[in-house]
């Protein structure tokens, strides 16, 4: 494909979904697609045909809308009156009055107003074609400027001005650690040899995260397009992405939209005519919660455990089967396109001062709006919560947010004012990690909460240092001892030391990281610790276990 071949097909593809008077755009993504959107998708087309309208009416399957609670959404547009609407919790019982509806009045008990927060509130990069453009198609994503960025950045610039754009929009790595991207590309750049590989992790494993699998179902080629500059700007000709085998619909779109980059030239020989060849694999993660460490993650590319190796070396100098390596974030790749199609001033003017951009979360937990959301740096966790979120169910009270996923902590209300950014969540005892952000209400029980992350990271351990392999199991065993009211105030001295070993001793990150929901609910909810202690003081029994124990 040449850079006018690109031209011309967004500009037929814009022809040919223009001559629809009505476009009805059908949530596909796997939240909705599990409440039955297909069967709505379906009943959709049939409907048409049989009214005679399908002519007049495009329905097209389209990525995530957001609002994964009020799924399976659907959007109706009227591109002569240039409006639309939204209708949630669609069946496909409802299609014949949405239908019916395209020439008269929307269906009334199925709105969902576009006004709110939810929607109004955010500020769209990453997830700026959701619900506009369907993932199988790649004309779809070439109509909205796909493969644009690919284009300048091989024809119009060089490698060190692409760098340079990076570098300047401040862009931290997405995935957890926020280093910053121009300088871990820098390092790739610099590193010799002549073999160098670029990698998209895609290991998404923190309970109640789904950014990353949402990026891959909805938008594919933008990840894709992502990973071919930031070959091109280090120097490599090959990519991996390493996605979760439980994301069986996102695999399917990477591999359909993989397969449609090669046959339009997009990836692969010599890309619009240039000397540039890249082509990308995909590799299936086995589950492991380790393998998002890039480390474990490189062994596991290779064909080895996924186990950790000390550092340095770091990837950047000798990663995979020994070559320079840059790794990054599915989120940190989708950012990529449009920071060289705008420029690297324009990213940085969202967000904060160390905090550019924006951040992609899963909101999820006890907050009436659950979904994907994308707000700029900066934005105040009360904001998230209670205006994008909708606010707590049922009237009940706020107790918490823990960000970060098992390695975050949890954050109470007397921080909700704080900007959610880097070191405004690090001051508080926990971390943006990759995106997962779960509310708690007054019902939570913190001790539990912490025993719960504790045992996750326990199991995921890969036991290859012993503070993580023996550390974690020992203070999962103390908080489980908390819980049943049968330890003293020494046991709970022991946990925070073991804490403190764990976190300063670990070879990798999730070792480091583990103790971080003990640490912060410790920190803000310590009576919830004690009051399940003898006295609060260590010196016998929790009262309800003494008294258990004098029955028998």
């Amino acid at each position: 494909m040449t850079p006018d071949e690109l031209k011309t097909t967004a500009e037929k593809q814009r022809e040919a979904v223009g001559k629809y008077p009505h476009r009805v755009h059908v949530c596909m993504a796997a939240g909705c697609i599990s409440s039955g959107s297909d069967k709505v998708k379906d009943a959709l087309t049939d409907e048409l045909k049989k009214a005679g309208k399908d002519k007049c009416c495009l329905v097209k399957g389209v990525g995530c809308m957001g609002l994964c609670s009020a799924g399976p959404l659907v959007e109706v547009a009227d591109s002569v009156a240039g409006n639309s609407v939204m209708y949630k919790n669609v069946t496909a019982e409802d299609v014949p009055a949405l239908v019916a509806s395209l020439e008269g009045k929307p269906v009334p008990h199925l709105l969902l107003p576009k006004d709110i927060p939810f929607f109004t509130a955010q500020h769209k990069i990453v997830l700026e074609n959701f619900g506009l453009i369907d993932p199988d198609t790649i004309a779809d994503y070439i109509m909205m400027g796909g493969y644009e960025a690919l284009n300048k950045a091989l024809t119009d610039m060089g490698p060190a001005e692409v760098l340079h754009e990076v570098t300047a929009s401040g862009l931290r790595g997405r995935g957890g650690a926020g280093y910053p991207t121009g300088l871990k590309w820098s390092t790739v750049a610099k590193a010799g040899g002549g073999q160098k590989y670029v990698i998209c992790n895609a290991d998404e494993g923190d309970p109640g995260a789904f950014m990353d699998r949402s990026v891959l179902e909805s938008d594919p080629h933008r990840v894709l397009e992502g990973m071919a500059i930031a070959g091109f700007a280090v120097g490599a000709n090959a990519g991996y992405i390493y996605v979760r085998a439980e994301y069986p619909l996102a695999v399917k779109r990477l591999k359909n939209a993989i397969r449609q980059a090669e046959r339009s030239g997009l990836l692969g020989q010599n890309i619009f005519g240039t000397p540039f060849n890249f082509k990308i694999d995909i590799r299936l993660g086995a589950g492991a919660f380790v393998c998002g460490e890039e480390t474990a993650l490189i062994a596991s590319i290779e064909g080895l455990r996924g186990q950790p190796r000390p550092r340095p070396p770091y990837p950047a100098v000798s990663g995979l089967w020994g070559c320079p390596t840059l790794i990054n974030n599915v989120e940190t790749l989708a950012n990529i396109p449009p920071i060289i199609r705008k420029g690297g001033k324009w990213f940085a003017s969202i967000g904060t001062e160390k905090s550019k951009g924006t951040k992609v979360f899963a909101l999820a937990g006890q907050v009436n709006n659950t979904g994907l959301i994308e707000v700029p740096m900066g934005i105040k966790l009360r904001d998230i919560i209670f205006d994008i979120g909708g606010g707590i169910p049922e009237g009940r009270k706020f107790k918490a947010v823990q960000t970060g996923g098992p390695s975050g902590g949890c954050i109470p209300e007397q921080h909700l004012d704080m900007p959610v950014d880097y070191e405004s969540l690090a001051s508080v005892g926990s971390i943006m990690g990759s995106g997962g952000m779960i509310v708690m209400d007054e019902s939570s029980d913190m001790v539990d909460v912490a025993k719960y992350f504790m045992e996750f990271c326990m199991t995921e351990s890969c036991g290859k240092c012993v503070p993580c392999r023996a550390g974690t199991a020992q203070m999962h065993d103390l908080l489980a001892r908390i819980m049943e009211g049968d330890a003293t105030m020494r046991d709970l001295a022991l946990l925070e030391k073991l804490c403190d070993l764990v976190k300063n001793t670990s070879l990798c990150g999730l070792g480091m990281t583990a103790p971080n929901p003990v640490l912060s609910t410790l920190q803000y909810f310590r009576e919830e610790y004690t009051s399940r202690l003898l006295d609060g003081g260590g010196n016998g029994r929790h009262p309800k276990t003494a008294a258990a124990a004098e029955v028998r």
